[in-house]
């Protein structure tokens, strides 16, 4: 079992489509099939159930997906480690990473007031899913993290309450709705709806379901996909609408129009942002980051 097999089996389980993974891999689909099959192979057990429709997992690739995930985050923080020894005399450094919509919304204006106050700290930035930051933070591959909150968190990590987004709506730059100043749920019940995959953006993916509880409505989704960025651009071909975070609107898309709900939603209708960090650590640079935070906390919400 080698680590390169280990990653591709990774992104072709996150995915569950090996054209996609192989993209994100910049490898050919050929060739990402072939490492899995080594690795099926090297392991004596199918990690996939294939068939001409759909691919999933099987309880055993289920189970090396967490331990294959655990195992690359080990390694990331091993090399991360060894190569921050290895500079010597090197710049203050904080690892920060956040989920798509903070980076979009609350790190431009939290980075502005940090480097304002310590500019001696260079801060490094990862954008990616909750479900992949949480390990990098216990394997002190990141220092902090911005994320949402999950159902039941690690012991080992320390999390802060932040603010909660409100939820806006992406409509077609053309459609009949997209100029209006607000909409109701009621106004867009008919609405083909696109939403994210609930396994690994299970927030996102119940922001849309709860809010249409809430209203004794059920939307019609008509597409799940995995990123939010990949909804948007769906968004901007016509294939539906989409309910989305607030600060996703800063994520420019030609042909897509941000409208905010009427009325503004509240408990389920929102979706939480919290800070993330290992429990017990010390970190100096980090701390500063978080009274940063702190002290311009009620201004950022404003804009959430």
């Amino acid at each position: 079992m080698e680590l390169h097999q280990l990653r591709c089996f990774v992104a072709a389980a996150e995915q569950l489509h090996f054209g996609r993974a192989a993209q994100h891999l910049q490898m050919l689909p050929s060739a990402l099939g072939r490492q899995i099959r080594l690795l099926e192979e090297d392991l004596g057990t199918r990690l996939f159930a294939r068939t001409t429709r759909a691919v999933s997992l099987t309880e055993d690739g289920a189970t090396l997906l967490r331990d294959a995930r655990a195992i690359l985050a080990k390694v990331e923080a091993v090399e991360s480690n060894l190569r921050n020894r290895s500079r010597a005399g090197a710049a203050r450094r904080l690892r920060v990473g956040a989920i798509d919509s903070a980076a979009a919304g609350l790190l431009p204006p939290l980075l502005r007031d940090f480097r304002a106050r310590h500019p001696e700290i260079a801060v490094q930035l990862l954008e990616d899913k909750t479900v992949r930051l949480l390990p990098k933070i216990l394997t002190g591959a990141l220092d902090l993290a911005f994320v949402r909150p999950p159902g039941r968190a690690d012991k080992r990590l320390e999390f802060r309450d932040l603010l909660q987004e409100t939820a806006i709506v992406a409509f077609p730059r053309r459609h009949a709705l997209a100029g209006r100043k607000s909409v109701t749920l009621a106004e867009i019940a008919d609405e083909a709806m696109l939403v994210p995959d609930r396994r690994s953006r299970p927030h996102s993916h119940d922001l849309t379901v709860k809010l249409f509880e809430q209203a004794g409505l059920t939307p019609r989704i008509v597409q799940v996909a995995d990123e939010k960025q990949t909804i948007i651009n769906l968004v901007a071909t016509k294939l539906g609408v989409a309910i989305v975070p607030r600060w996703t609107a800063r994520m420019a898309v030609s042909g897509v129009r941000f409208v905010p709900l009427r009325p503004k939603q509240t408990g389920p209708g929102r979706l939480p942002l919290a800070a993330v960090w290992l429990r017990g650590s010390r970190d100096p640079a980090r701390d500063a980051m978080l009274a940063v935070l702190e002290a311009r906390l009620r201004s950022y919400a404003r804009e959430a």
